[in-house]
């Protein structure tokens, strides 16, 4: 077994070169007293006469080196340049990835599988949470779905249908009403019940808990276009739009709906149905129709976190829509929608009962198809939504013309 390599210092080999250049001892004697080989004394002879000069030239040796220095801080230099613009641009992604809902920042926390991560390809588990702003106790929890069972969704709907008949109900009148109707409930479940459902009694009260007190809030801007009965009146298509969410029951579950409404006309210029209610419905009705209607000069909403989300905020002042908002708990100021709801819920919801949301979204699709192009308003003098919006004038041919294409 061959042993360990030796290493020999710069002093050494200076020490042994000398020697064989006296010319007193032969490369033999020189290798057989230090136990070194001919070929590495011949190697360390031919280096030292190389570099003899320099010890008369010490400048070329500065020279090299201040070369070498200048490099390595133009290069260091031209690095911490890259690594700030990293850091400005990391913590901006950062901040943008932390003010996304919980949900959100769990699902792209999750995304990568163990071994990439065991392979060093993404961060481990542990920084990726720090990274996002999650505590492991929120990674963990499981939240619990409210009013899941059947007999929840039997509370729902009974809910549905009071607040649709008596909207001015608080939840002191309904609860008195559902213990008529033979449910055992206190006030807590039936306030948990209707937050749950997003409703409200059509009526300014001192209390209420559907915003969220972290988002800004604006003005109601419609006070202007009240008349002398106290009503608002708007006088053009696009003038004012409005939104909200309501629940809509189904015989196997629930789901929500949003749409977006023209004041003036009573049209509805979109409309989406989902099993959630968060920020993404109503941001993508929002889109859907600003992408098919000329934008209006005023969208007006209630004070729920889904229209006060930085997410919603965006399209309006990005599109330089004045945003307007009821005042705390007045439902009324929004009542153009809430009588949508009324209507819709009457004349298609509750007549056919449907069973799944895929049904549901059919069904209240060709409703609100008829709803635009052929149900008389008696609030535009007996127009079409329609006809209103797109200032119709021959409403006998028009009206003829729908009711034939539905006779084919």
């Amino acid at each position: 077994m061959s042993g360990k390599r030796k290493s020999y210092t710069p002093e050494f080999k200076t020490k042994v070169v000398l020697e064989l250049l006296e010319g007193e001892k032969t490369v033999s004697q020189l290798c057989s007293e230090y136990g070194i080989l001919p070929a590495s004394l011949k190697a360390w002879k031919k280096q030292f006469l190389e570099n003899a000069s320099l010890a008369f030239d010490k400048s070329a040796v500065v020279k090299e080196y201040k070369e070498k220095i200048t490099r390595l801080e133009r290069e260091h230099t031209q690095l911490a340049k890259k690594v700030g613009i990293l850091t400005i641009e990391r913590d901006w992604l950062a901040g943008k990835l932390c003010s996304l809902d919980l949900s959100t920042r769990k699902r792209l926390t999750g995304e990568g599988d163990v071994q990439a991560a065991a392979k060093q390809q993404i961060p481990s588990l542990n920084r990726r949470l720090e990274m996002m702003k999650i505590s492991k106790t929120a990674w963990y929890y499981e939240a619990v779905e409210p009013f899941c069972s059947e007999e929840d969704r039997r509370l729902l709907d009974t809910i549905d249908r009071i607040y649709t008949k008596h909207p001015y109900y608080g939840h002191r009148r309904i609860r008195k009403l559902l213990n008529r109707l033979g449910f055992s409930i206190g006030r807590k479940r039936v306030i948990g019940a209707m937050k749950h459902m997003g409703i409200t009694a059509l009526y300014p009260r001192p209390k209420t808990s559907v915003a969220d007190k972290a988002h800004p809030k604006y003005p109601y801007v419609l006070e202007s276009y009240r008349n002398d009965r106290g009503q608002v009146v708007v006088e053009r298509p696009n003038e004012v739009w409005s939104t909200d969410i309501t629940y809509i029951r189904l015989q196997k579950g629930y789901a929500y709906l949003a749409a977006v409404i023209d004041w003036y006309s009573k049209r509805i210029l979109s409309w989406k149905l989902s099993a959630t209610m968060d920020v993404s419905l109503t941001t993508s009705v929002l889109h859907e129709a600003l992408a098919s209607h000329p934008k209006p000069r005023i969208f007006n909403t209630d004070q729920g976190s889904q229209y006060t989300a930085q997410a919603h905020i965006d399209i309006l002042v990005e599109n330089g829509i004045c945003i307007s908002m009821d005042a705390k708990g007045r439902s009324i100021d929004n009542i153009v929608i809430e009588r949508f709801w009324r209507t819709l819920k009457y004349e298609d919801v509750y007549p056919k009962s449907y069973t799944t949301l895929k049904e549901a979204r059919k069904g209240i699709g060709e409703y609100i198809r008829i709803y635009n192009e052929r149900r008389l308003h008696s609030a535009i003098d007996y127009q079409t939504p329609d006809e209103a919006y797109y200032g119709i004038v021959n409403t006998k041919d028009f009206m003829a013309e729908k009711w034939l294409e539905d006779a084919a």
